[in-house]
């Protein structure tokens, strides 16, 4: 059978430039395939500690689109550092990752502009530390990468301006920024406005589409992309200077791009492994 060339991509959460988002906050126009609205999306419970609990905000949260559900289901990998993907819907996991400088990660894959796979990381090695070692902090970073996995983007970059209201904007003061607001939800509603004619949504409602499953290739690059080294070519640098966008091409027509939620230890928004290279 002749299979069409396809990419997969791996998008990874961070903070970064200065402008704010405020017309069009979706993530390219990457989303889940699915034949009617409201789509269920199953969030896998790999989590420990304070993050179960942390998962059913976000998940309620999330779940007050009209187009859009989520809900949780055991994941089976409790603890699991490579918080390894499932096809057809999200994995959540936490771990400590280390002072590498970043919070949070928010992974897809893709075929095409259909999102097939989806994994989300959460550093404790962060979170533990009195800064991050908060409720907001926590519902602010679960928030705001979750909903990266459905096809949103920041509406804003800047870590030191006023807050929006919204977990999809970066802050050095999470409080007013824990949960989306009605622009999150709007962009939801304009991602996915058209319908498709197969699935990528595991259990919805025909399962995952046959041909989605057999154009993806498991991303195998020694390790599990939570370290910079694991990202390939820099192709986008933040206000501070940071590299924020990455590319791995994997010379058989398909590509992983990384995006990471940084740490921000100061005004100047210069990231912990910034500081210690």
């Amino acid at each position: 059978m002749r299979v069409r060339r396809s990419f997969t991509v791996v998008l990874v959460v961070f903070a970064l430039s200065a402008v704010p988002v405020f017309a069009n906050h979706s993530w390219g126009s990457y989303h889940w395939a699915r034949t009617q609205n409201p789509f269920t999306l199953k969030l896998g419970n790999n989590l420990t500690g304070f993050w179960p609990s942390i998962l059913n905000t976000t998940s309620s949260d999330w779940s007050q689109s009209t187009v859009l559900n989520t809900t949780i289901v055991a994941g089976g990998t409790a603890g699991a550092r490579r918080c390894p993907a499932t096809l057809g819907r999200v994995e959540e996991c936490n771990a400590k990752y280390g002072k590498n400088g970043w919070l949070g990660v928010a992974s897809i894959w893709a075929n095409g502009n259909h999102i097939t796979q989806g994994t989300v990381k959460l550093n404790d090695t962060y979170f533990s530390q009195a800064q991050y070692n908060t409720t907001a902090w926590r519902n602010l970073v679960s928030c705001q990468e979750t909903g990266h996995t459905f096809g949103l983007d920041h509406q804003d970059e800047n870590f030191n301006n006023a807050n929006l209201g919204t977990c999809m904007d970066y802050t050095s003061d999470p409080s007013t920024n824990q949960h989306p607001n009605q622009h999150d939800y709007d962009q939801l509603v304009t991602i996915y406005t058209h319908l498709d004619s197969t699935t990528t949504v595991l259990g919805f409602p025909d399962g995952v589409n046959a041909a989605a499953s057999s154009l993806l290739v498991p991303v195998n690059i020694g390790d599990d992309f939570s370290e910079p080294w694991q990202w390939g070519t820099p192709v986008a640098f933040d206000p501070a200077g940071r590299a924020n966008v990455f590319v791995f091409e994997r010379g058989d027509g398909q590509r992983v791009v990384t995006h990471v939620f940084w740490a921000n230890d100061g005004p100047d928004g210069h990231a912990d492994h910034e500081r210690n290279r």
